[in-house]
């Protein structure tokens, strides 16, 4: 029950709305079992008043009555009002609080988990949290407060009556649910799992659909997802049997209160002890009653769930990130260069280390080019100098500071990243440029658009910077995306250009516009570009060529003609594939 605990520190700062509402649900519960107590026992001494020919007061039980429904009605509009309100608040809260322990793990701590579970742990577990309140605590605080109230008025009455009571009480109220948790736990369980597996393979299989097709896999992703889909609907189906059974045995428990309250109050009323109205209002009290112990079966069903989202959670925030934050403020250099001394990194549980031994020195405003295959140690470098991942040995300097002094955000803010992977948000153009520089006027906007070449296709669509872009940018062409990311790092004018292969995947003449924008956008700034290929290498003023992690070469393109820091870069290739013994390490 550590999850509970933990949950219930979270909805600290909504304690005051769970208490309200909670409260709310009592009275609510209370005022309809005093409306059918009353109406009972007002029914039946009418009756009898009318039989005697007798009179009676009956403004008092009648305004109780109508008292109590007034009550009813308010309190379950309040209720509603306040429980929806509370738990749309801690829904929200949740998120927050999931979101920010989950980016300082990005991407380091990430990469084990797919974006399907991630997903599923941010929209289904989440979500089924609010259970926890709604249907989990707020049921049995309710019965807990009216079950010893209900029993305390069958006690004035009765010492046997409330004993009778009590007993069905617990029947339906504690060992029902118990039954209930103990079935529901596992099933609960696996229904958590299962929906993160399921949206991840759904997310796999729509993704990948091209690749499946390739490879002819795409009946084996179907038929899986199949297998998940109807483990998930059997495992819902034997929860929800498993809830017909429980409100069924709550039903019997109601009637076999009632028959035993029957069985041992109509012999009181024969000798005297309780009066036909009496016996009238117990009856109907004893039926409205067990609505107080109800929804326990199903709350404690629903527990199972709830707490394995909560562990669900809990292993993401308790994870530790890779680079922490020091403790005090960050520096404030005054110069933008860069320099990586002797940096050594090895990922988690690999063969041989990312990179090995880099030396690499970019002064303020000059622009630099890592080279080298695909699984050379480029990226590698792009994620230590962002502080994704911390080096093991060496330091990374920026401006003569060890960028490990620096907060992760506060050293982004002078990086801008240009990358082969152009996110784009589903929203606006102009929603998109901002998240660079929300502050930004329109006149920035257009400005940073047409230095990246992208402006004057804004102005020609209908809706202009209101173009609504798609998913992922789906409306846009991969050139176009590529310069709204330019114009966006235009936006954000930080002094540190990092280019990831820029233009990766694009045909020749976008290729050759996108680069005509980002050299207007190097102009001034400290640039890093990593690449496998020549394009850009004319714009850089010293290359290094990396061959599994470690340098291979390095050229000083001031020095060394630019045509050689093309040979370079195929000279890695040349040597990664094995096609040819490379050549001495050249270096300026």
């Amino acid at each position: 029950m550590n999850e509970l605990l933990r949950l219930w520190r979270l909805f600290r700062p909504y304690r005051s709305w769970m208490i309200f509402g909670t409260l709310a649900a009592s009275l609510t519960l209370i005022a309809n079992v005093t409306l059918m107590a009353a109406a009972g026992w007002f029914l039946t001494a009418m009756a009898a008043a009318g039989i005697a020919g007798v009179a009676m007061n009956y403004f008092t039980p009648a305004a109780m009555i109508r008292g109590s429904a007034m009550i009813r009605t308010a309190g379950r509009y309040g209720e509603r009002l306040i429980n929806h309100e509370a738990t749309f608040r801690l829904i929200a809260s949740l998120r927050v609080w999931f979101y920010q322990h989950l980016e300082p793990l990005a991407p380091a701590r990430l990469q084990q988990y797919h974006s399907g579970d991630l997903l599923s742990r941010i929209r289904s577990d989440i979500d089924a949290l609010d259970n926890l309140y709604v249907r989990v605590l707020v049921p049995v605080v309710v019965a807990l407060i009216s079950v010893t109230l209900f029993t305390l008025f069958l006690y004035l009455h009765a010492p046997l009556l409330a004993a009778s009571g009590l007993f069905f009480f617990l029947l339906a109220g504690v060992a029902l649910p118990i039954w209930s948790r103990s079935r529901g736990q596992a099933p609960g369980q696996r229904i958590a799992d299962d929906e993160s597996t399921l949206r991840t393979s759904v997310i796999d299989g729509v993704q990948g659909m091209a690749e499946l097709t390739v490879y002819g896999a795409t009946e084996r992703q179907a038929q899986r997802i199949d297998e998940l889909s109807h483990r998930l609907i059997a495992d819902q189906a034997r929860l929800a049997s498993d809830h017909g059974l429980t409100q069924a045995a709550v039903g019997i428990c109601t009637s076999l209160s009632l028959w035993a309250l029957l069985w041992l109050a109509i012999p009181m009323v024969r000798s005297g002890q309780l009066g036909g109205p009496e016996l009238a209002m117990l009856a109907l009290f004893t039926l409205a009653s067990f609505e107080a112990v109800a929804p326990l079966p199903q709350a404690f069903q629903l527990l199972g769930r709830s707490l394995a989202a909560a562990r669900r959670l809990f292993d993401i925030v308790d994870t530790q990130p890779a680079v922490s934050d020091p403790a005090g403020p960050s520096p404030r250099p005054e110069r933008f260069d860069i320099a990586f001394e002797r940096i050594g990194f090895s990922y988690p549980d690999a063969g041989r280390p990312a990179v090995s031994d880099i030396q690499l020195r970019i002064p303020q405003g000059s622009r630099a080019a890592i080279v080298g295959a695909t699984g050379s140690g480029k990226s590698t470098l792009f994620n230590l100098l962002l502080r994704f991942w911390a080096p093991d040995s060496g330091t990374i300097r920026i401006g003569g500071h060890d960028i490990a002094d620096f907060s992760g955000d506060d050293l982004r803010r002078h990086i801008a990243v240009v990358s082969q992977h152009t996110y784009l948000f589903d929203s606006t153009i102009r929603e998109n440029l901002l998240i660079a520089n929300p502050q930004a006027p329109q006149a920035a906007i257009e400005q940073a658009c047409r230095v990246a070449q992208i402006h004057d296709f804004i102005a020609e669509l209908p809706e202009g910077y209101d173009t609504w872009v798609g998913e992922t940018g789906v409306r846009l062409s991969g050139g176009q995306g590529r310069r709204i990311a330019v114009a966006r790092a235009l936006l954000k004018d930080a002094p540190i250009l990092l280019l990831d292969e820029p233009t990766e995947g694009l045909d020749a003449a976008t290729e050759r516009d996108l680069m005509r924008a980002l050299d207007r956008l190097m102009t001034g700034r400290t640039v890093l570009l990593i690449t496998h290929r020549p394009a850009g290498l004319d714009w850089v003023d010293q290359v290094l060529v990396l061959d599994q992690g470690r340098e291979l070469a390095r050229g000083d393109v001031s020095v060394v003609p630019k045509a050689m820091a093309a040979e370079l870069l195929v000279t890695a290739a040349e040597r990664a594939t094995g096609l040819q013994t490379p050549a001495a390490s050249h270096s300026s």
